[in-house]
């Protein structure tokens, strides 16, 4: 599939915290989640991918565009909602859509009045008088309809109500309908992952642990409760164990040896994505 943007061996060192390095390819028709705790690098990242912090080592590409290169016509194919945004308070949400649309040649008006209008977002409000969450419905409506190929979403739905997430995830899909288009976005959100992500970008204290099709967390981990007591010895692929249960990384492995060491199991399952990212986390 066609890269969209590439990061490769990027570093990034603020104060005692180092970013990295991080490899990502983002391709057309994909979402890819950047997960991990607090304080892990997500926003960091996107930072670095619209060139707002300055990569130490490595380089990221936009439309096979450097970020940090004389051309900057890449950032006419990337839009980027940060958490939060400095210098909109006093203004309201027309005044901020009449300076914003015309820097965007391909701007979407109708698609702006349709998401004001599907959040009820007003419009004549300052946005520093908004609620949290209303002024992530303002900024999501300032940032898709600018139609460019690459969406970069920042912990986008932290402060929504649950019909408002419902909706947001609507809207995305819709927008990835539209054409060769793909999106990256931080989250801590694990339903946000389960309806949107294709691939988990995982990070953990800035260390890049990789980048797993979601499918491929899902079922990374099994839990075995056996008849009997557990050997001993480390069993194959051991994460965790508890008087008679334990929790594997190769479901398969453990089978072999089972009928291999004549071990009997009275229970089994797959851990779920929640259960499987923090033991990922936890390593």
């Amino acid at each position: 599939m066609k890269a969209l943007a590439e990061v490769k061996q990027v570093q990034k060192n603020v104060d005692e915290f180092k970013l990295g390095p991080v490899s990502l390819s983002i391709e057309a028709g994909t979402i890819t989640a950047l997960v991990g705790t607090n304080g892990s690098g997500k926003s960091t990242l996107l930072k670095l991918m619209m060139n707002l912090a300055k990569a130490d080592a490595g380089n990221i590409k936009i439309h096979n565009m450097f970020v940090n290169g004389l051309n900057e016509e890449w950032k006419t194919h990337i839009a980027y909602q940060p958490q939060t945004m400095i210098g909109w308070d006093a203004f309201s949400g027309k005044a901020l859509r009449d300076f914003i649309a015309p820097l965007y040649p391909a701007w979407d008006d109708q698609q702006f009045n349709d998401i004001i209008q599907a959040f009820s977002v007003p419009l004549n409000k300052r946005f520093g008088k908004l609620s949290q969450g209303m002024q992530q419905k303002l900024i999501l409506a300032l940032t898709v309809p600018r139609n460019t190929s690459i969406l970069l979403l920042d912990e986008p739905t932290a402060f929504m109500d649950i019909p408002s997430k419902q909706k947001f995830v609507d809207l995305l899909i819709e927008w990835m309908e539209s054409g060769d288009r793909a999106i990256v976005m931080s989250t801590h959100q694990v339903a946000d992952i389960m309806k949107l992500a294709d691939y988990l970008c995982v990070l953990q204290e800035g260390k890049w642990m990789g980048t797993y099709e979601k499918e491929t967390i899902q079922h990374m981990y099994c839990q075995y409760w056996m008849r009997d007591a557990l050997p001993s010895e480390s069993l194959p692929g051991e994460v965790s164990r508890e008087g008679n249960q334990f929790i594997t990384s190769k479901p398969e492995a453990m089978d072999a040896y089972m009928r291999e060491h004549d071990l009997h199991c009275v229970n089994q399952k797959t851990l779920n994505l929640e259960e499987s990212l923090s033991l990922l986390l936890n390593k």
